[in-house]
């Protein structure tokens, strides 16, 4: 005989834990307590949930758990970058990574395990898409990154940077960021989340819609069709005018800017004309730019610009007054910097099958 199988109560809201509690017999009211408990105070053990009831606490052990990502290794940067590779339940693993005094202290956080687009510059995108995580999984990792750093009751930032492409898993993502909302939770504004994106039309349209919208980063990365249709193969289903224009739909704060991220590649998009082409194909935009010199790593086909090349490429962004940055690379000796994540057991073409992809 089977037993039917424990809810996991770090991936129930706050109304779905009430609408428990009185399935079974208890108030409503002790619904915030839990959350709170799991997830402010990071307990993942109901019976250390001392302002509830012993009898309480034993219905809730009996018919549910709180699931939580275990760390399975942990590497620190001679930056200070923190790497976490994160066990889910299942077996399958993923990355987060602590940037620390980015000014704030920051989360990059995964949303998939493993990654769909295939960016060719991306080692996460080589190991393709293995599944879904679920809201539970991507605030899990918030909560073992905030106890393991004793963060919980200390502002931070999230970017949803990590593996995967956030708004491919879109639903589960924005309950997500819902559930890190919740004041008696961390109590995370959206203000303080930033979610890359390389650009899905659709469900950047649906996102304009969300009444917790986070700030906005497009992983753009060239200027012209073919170019981005060699560099993000998914997006070869929506042009870089469609792109533009979805940006250009969002609904914006007055000080709120999209950021565009564009990782430079030496000799492919990284020239003078490559730059002007910039300026012209984001003009009227409020936005500013994210430059990210390519962090080289074996399976990745490509080579990281001259820092002549990249302080060029910034200055004529400039001059044109555009607001622009060049990203300092963070953890790179510990295979956390951008672009770099991949468990153990990802799938890598050769540098040369990639690079014959790329070119065609």
């Amino acid at each position: 005989m089977n037993t039917p199988r424990k809810a996991d109560l770090a991936g129930l809201t706050i109304a779905e834990i009430g609408d428990a509690l009185v399935a079974q017999g208890d108030p409503r009211f002790h619904a915030a307590q839990i959350y709170r408990w799991i997830h402010k105070r990071g307990v993942t053990d109901v019976d250390r949930m001392t302002d509830l009831s012993r009898a309480l606490r034993a219905r809730l052990a009996d018919r549910f758990v709180v699931l939580t990502p275990r760390v399975a290794a942990h590497d620190v940067s001679e930056d200070g970058t923190q790497k976490f590779v994160l066990e889910l339940p299942d077996g399958k693993r993923i990355e987060s990574v602590f940037i620390p005094d980015t000014p704030a202290q920051t989360f990059c956080i995964s949303t998939q395990v493993g990654c769909a687009m295939g960016c060719a510059f991306c080692l996460t995108g080589k190991m393709g898409l293995i599944r879904h995580l679920t809201a539970a999984e991507i605030v899990g990792q918030v909560r073992v990154l905030a106890g393991a750093l004793d963060l919980l009751d200390k502002p931070f930032n999230i970017v949803l940077m990590g593996m995967g492409e956030p708004l491919h898993n879109y639903d589960e993502t924005m309950r997500a960021l819902a559930m890190l909302h919740e004041p008696h939770g961390l109590g995370v504004s959206p203000k303080r989340v930033t979610l890359s994106t390389v650009g899905l039309v659709p469900m950047l349209d649906k996102l304009g819609q969300e009444p917790l919208m986070p700030n906005l980063a497009i992983s753009l990365h060239a200027t012209t069709e073919t170019q981005r249709a060699a560099l993000v193969p998914p997006t070869k289903k929506y042009s870089l005018a469609s792109l533009i224009e979805a940006c250009r739909r969002l609904p914006l704060g007055k000080r709120s800017r999209i950021t565009f991220e564009y990782v430079l590649l030496a000799g492919v998009n990284d020239s003078p004309d490559d730059a002007r082409r910039l300026v012209k194909l984001l003009a009227g935009l409020k936005a500013k730019v994210n430059l990210i010199p390519l962090n080289a790593a074996p399976g990745i086909p490509f080579e990281r610009p001259s820092d002549a090349a990249v302080d060029r490429f910034a200055r004529i962004l400039a001059d044109k007054q555009m607001t622009v940055s060049v990203r300092k690379s963070r953890g790179r000796d510990i295979r956390a910097a951008c672009g770099q994540l991949i468990v153990e057991g990802g799938r890598v073409p050769s540098a040369a099958q990639q690079l014959a992809a790329v070119l065609g």
